[in-house]
């Protein structure tokens, strides 16, 4: 069973650098908000891209996230990843635990 353990524990260590790689994604995406970025620069693409999609529903079912032309869905997204790193990797960790 060790086998099974150390593959939900690589799998949690890998949700743990995917979810923390999307926080700085999310974090680099408010920074260019900030500016008039070029929408044709690739990096803007990027992060347009990658990040918007999940954005954009959090802004559809909560509306007052955009009050005085401040957008606090990006907050809201990083508090959800927060929360996902701190409840679903100690639980996969506690998981493989349980099956060494």
């Amino acid at each position: 069973m060790f086998v099974l353990a150390n593959f939900i524990n690589a799998l949690a260590n890998l949700i743990n650098f995917v979810l923390g790689a999307y926080m700085w994604v999310i974090v680099g995406r408010a920074i260019i908000s900030w500016v008039n970025p070029d929408p044709y620069n690739p990096i803007v693409r990027f992060l347009n891209d990658v990040t918007e999609p999940v954005l954009a529903r959090i802004r559809r079912f909560l509306p007052f996230t955009s009050a005085a032309g401040i957008d606090f869905s990006p907050i809201i997204l990083i508090l959800m990843v927060l929360f996902l790193q701190s409840f679903l990797v100690p639980t996969l960790h506690g998981i493989a635990r349980s099956f060494g």
